[in-house]
């Protein structure tokens, strides 16, 4: 397998085996006109398996749900064909429209074209809550 080096981009690293296709999707990646490499279970020393994911482009991505997802994953920004940043995402103080809400009385549930949003409440258990009705989140949700 042949995947060509970024000249400026993306690389998202250390995602779960099995998870790249969900963050694929999680991040709008099909929306973009650029290339995007998704390499699945990808042999890993630290990990036994990986998925990573290459975007050949310097786009602003939401990068917020990374953190929510696992911060064990790494970011790596690469410009001009080299890493200029390489982290951990943290948790997110706050998520939008990526978590919804399942309680069938919220109004974010019952009133069309509310927006989601989940606030960290208990960062040490990785807990959110519905601004709206303080339903605790599971990670499912999404």
């Amino acid at each position: 397998m042949n995947i060509d080096a970024i000249t400026d981009g993306i690389v998202i690293d250390h995602i779960k085996a099995g998870q790249g296709m969900e963050l694929y999707h999680d991040l709008g990646l099909e929306n973009l006109d650029c290339s995007v490499a998704l390499i699945k279970n990808a042999p890993s020393k630290k990990m036994g398996k990986k998925d990573i994911i290459k975007v050949n482009a310097a786009l602003d991505l939401n990068l917020q749900i990374l953190g929510f997802i696992d911060p064990d994953i790494t970011v790596n920004i690469i410009r001009n064909g080299t890493r200029v940043e390489k982290f951990h995402p943290e948790l997110p103080l706050e998520i939008t429209n990526v978590i919804k809400c399942r309680n069938p009385r919220c109004i974010s549930t019952v009133e069309p074209g509310i927006t989601h949003i989940f606030k960290l409440t208990d960062k040490e258990k990785r807990i959110y809550r519905c601004i709206y009705c303080e339903s605790k989140a599971k990670s499912k949700d999404r």
